[in-house]
């Protein structure tokens, strides 16, 4: 579709390209959160064979210099790139997670998560537009809980820039098998019309 798309080629493990480069918490519910250089999973069971609490500020920085700033550099420098060529730039941040992480929430996750800081990290016809093509899916979709977009959706988007930034997480057995570690074409590919239907009503709107 002509999208320019940028990823990661590292583990989270390493350093965590979605959360503040202070390790500032993006929320205060009592959920496990796991900082920029995570020590812990999600589950609260240690990434390290010596179970350290922590990494050495040395190495948080020497991983900030190799991995995360050039990344969040590499973003900018697109977004711009994109903003001077059309005017305005849409930043579509793609994310998966377990159906089950009991220290979020209790319960399954919804298949669909769209996060948008609340309503403050893109324009409200965006985001409109975004929930009615997902809804309109088979899809359960939820807004803004249990997540409301990681800390590149929150630094990067500013409506009133004309630089819009949502959040898509998505569980992983919409496009890998039950077992979340294996992937599916069907599921792939059911999960890809969706999108795809997402990103044609955004680009219209977008024109508008």
């Amino acid at each position: 579709m002509g999208i320019t798309m940028i990823h990661a080629v590292y583990s989270r493990w390493v350093i965590d390209l979605n959360r503040d480069p202070q390790s500032k918490p993006l929320y205060s519910d009592g959920r496990i959160i796991t900082g920029l250089c995570p020590t812990t999973n999600f589950l609260g069971d240690s990434l390290y064979v010596d179970a350290r609490n922590e990494v050495d500020p040395v190495e948080v920085d020497r991983r900030l210099e190799l991995y995360y700033k050039p990344y969040h550099q590499k973003i900018a420098s697109l977004i711009a790139e994109r903003k001077a060529q059309f005017g305005k730039v849409l930043l579509w941040d793609c994310h998966s997670i377990r159906e089950y992480v009991l220290t979020i929430q209790k319960e399954k996750f919804p298949g669909l998560i769209l996060g948008d800081a609340d309503g403050t990290s893109a324009d409200a016809s965006l985001i409109d537009t975004t929930l009615h093509t997902l809804k309109s899916s088979s899809f359960e979709v939820n807004h803004n809980h249990p997540f409301k977009g990681g800390y590149i959706t929150r630094l990067f988007g500013k409506p009133s820039e004309k630089v819009h930034a949502l959040q898509l997480e998505m569980t992983k057995t919409k496009y890998m098998d039950d077992s979340e570690k294996h992937y599916h074409q069907d599921r792939a590919e059911k999960m890809r019309i969706v999108l795809k239907k997402v990103f044609e009503s955004l680009i219209n709107q977008m024109l508008k």
